[in-house]
């Protein structure tokens, strides 16, 4: 698995997720588990989303 999800991308993924997950626990609604596909595609830093439809918002390391 190639990384494909950049920094800010990233951070997005994970807070937004973990909102989702706070948000279901504390209205104890099965829909807080939705929050988990960010969040772990957050941490993973790829999303099998980004790799169908071959889009990337991770910058590639420039080699000298």
């Amino acid at each position: 698995m190639k990384a494909n999800v950049g920094k800010t991308d990233r951070v997005i993924r994970i807070l937004l997720g973990g909102i989702i997950i706070i948000a279901g626990i504390l209205y104890n609604s099965w829909w807080g588990a939705i929050g988990a596909i960010p969040f772990l595609t957050g941490l993973m830093k790829w999303c099998p989303l980004y790799s169908l439809l071959k889009v990337s918002t991770r910058k590639e390391e420039v080699e000298e």
